[in-house]
């Protein structure tokens, strides 16, 4: 893929078009150099306008479009986005700085939303009931809601607006997206893509920038629903401020993941789930796990094997196959983590391994090598906090019963992990522990695209989640219809007659 650092495009109405309201430009930094990538615009109230504008014109005609159709239009989707599958991931890796093999799983599990919304004439169907009352029928069907936004994270720049799209424009919707600023790039090829399946023009948009964007969208009378995946207070502020003008809203937010290591946890097996839930995107993943909690005597028998693991990793330019961690989004974000240990360091962890100050990669580049800390306080502000970056921080229980207790007590509820090879300690686990979404032996618990994203607590705010069935109750409203026929089916003038 050929890097380009021209200033970035809208997509509105089925034209590229350059920002009529443009507050300035922000350079897209490669995390793994310092080089400048690209200039986003950041767009501002007419841009928003005109998106939201194409959208409510298009919708009319894209919702009358059968639902079979709509699935087609998907299916081509699905074949341009894998033809494009390479380029994709190597913007990911570019802008995002994630190794290119999370980079290519990143593209593959945006290519299955495709495939699950692929379903959509199936998973809209609605329900009806004969004789609810004496010659009555009662039936309930989906329509779509209207048009749909979406606010996007720069963790997951292709993965995560295909949570949301696909399915918003296979229900009947018409789409706008705002993508991370800190990553427009990779939406770029994806609507490159969405522009030459034959959807009919305003049905997808793209409008780049910052919070003008942001607050616009949350804002405007015609748009009727927000997706938003971001940290827990924005996710708060954008649920309260979008709620406020009847829109529907689904907010994800931060987390603060555990990772419970029983006694007899088989050890190679739980280092390797561990190593890539902590580490794998550099730490920066909604999912990842960032405390482990040992029981017992666990933590003899699994700190050793860990550390050394940890400390194999490689760091690096995530486009070197060889890379195992690359860097993190910004120096900003690198200096902000390094914070976080140091604070947790001067309270009195032990920096098992450190990755502070790592040696040996691109000077301007934005690293943090992995980092372990032990024999942290279950109350240690760095336990309570999500850090966003590789760092590991190990909290000791006696029992499963306290490890449960220390999972609770996170404000958060996205996913948790249970490493263990008894059935009974993993039912009890499941049917106690406050999270949405629980691993057993899985480091990164986070389903596959025709399950829910199900977080909970602070980690969540609305009623439906992303992706699965959920997504499709987002994206459509139900209408009941009741009926009855007078007339009694026989002879001229009923609709049954006879052919």
């Amino acid at each position: 893929m050929t890097i380009s650092t021209d200033l970035l495009n809208n997509y509105i109405g089925g034209t590229w078009v350059p920002a009529r309201d443009a507050a300035g430009t922000l350079d897209v930094i490669a995390p793994a150099t310092g080089a400048t990538l690209a200039q986003v615009p950041l767009s501002g109230a007419a841009d928003v306008d005109a998106a939201v504008a194409a959208a409510r014109a298009a919708l009319p005609a894209w919702r009358d479009v059968n639902v079979i159709e709509r699935a087609r239009r998907l299916f081509a989707l699905r074949e341009g986005l894998i033809a494009r599958s390479e380029d994709l991931a190597q913007s990911v890796t570019a802008e995002m700085g994630k190794t290119i093999g999370d980079a290519r799983a990143e593209v593959a599990r945006a290519v299955e939303m495709v495939e699950a919304a692929c379903a959509i004439p199936t998973t809209m169907q609605g329900r009806i009931l004969e004789d609810v009352s004496r010659g009555i029928d009662a039936e309930t069907i989906r329509q779509p809601v209207g048009v749909c936004a979406a606010i996007a994270p720069f963790n997951f720049p292709m993965m995560v607006p295909f949570w949301f799209l696909p399915f918003a424009i296979g229900c009947g919707n018409t789409f706008v997206l705002k993508p991370s600023e800190q990553v427009p790039m990779t939406q770029q090829i994806a609507f490159e893509v969405l522009d030459g399946i034959g959807l009919p023009p305003g049905v997808v948009n793209l409008v780049n920038g910052g919070r003008e964007v942001v607050e616009g969208l949350l804002d405007h009378p015609g748009v009727n629903a927000i997706s938003f995946v971001g940290s827990a207070p924005v996710a708060k502020l954008v649920y309260e401020r979008a709620a406020k003008t009847g829109k529907r809203v689904q907010a994800l937010g931060g987390a603060k993941n555990h990772m419970v290591v029983m006694p007899d946890a088989v050890i190679g097996k739980t280092v390797d789930g561990l190593l890539a839930s902590a580490f794998g995107a550099a730490g920066q993943r909604c999912m990842a796990g960032s405390v482990v909690v040992t029981v017992g005597d666990a933590h003899e028998a699994l700190i050793g094997p860990l550390a050394e693991a940890t400390r194999a990793l490689s760091v690096g330019d995530g486009a070197d196959a060889s890379t195992d961690v690359g860097p993190v989004i910004s120096c900003q974000a690198r200096d902000r983590i390094a914070a976080h240990v140091d604070a947790a360091v001067a309270a009195g962890a032990v920096a098992v391994v450190d990755g502070r100050g790592v040696e040996g990669v691109a000077e301007g580049g934005a690293f943090v090598g992995p980092t372990i800390l032990d024999d942290v306080a279950p109350d240690a502000e760095i336990v309570a906090e999500e850090v966003f970056g590789p760092v590991l921080t190990i909290v000791r229980a006696e029992t499963l019963d306290d490890a449960i207790a220390i999972v609770n007590a996170s404000r958060f509820g996205n996913g948790t992990s249970i490493f263990t090879e008894s059935g009974a300690a993993v039912r009890r686990y499941r049917h106690e522990v406050e999270a949405g979404m629980v691993g057993v032996n899985i480091g990164v618990a986070a389903p596959v695209a025709f399950f829910p994203f199900s977080g909970w607590k602070d980690s969540f705010l609305g009623d439906l989640h992303a992706h699965g069935p959920d997504a499709v109750e987002f994206f459509t409203r139900k209408k009941t219809v009741t009926s009855r026929w007078f007339s009694d089916g026989q002879g001229s003038g009923s609709y049954f007659v006879e052919r």
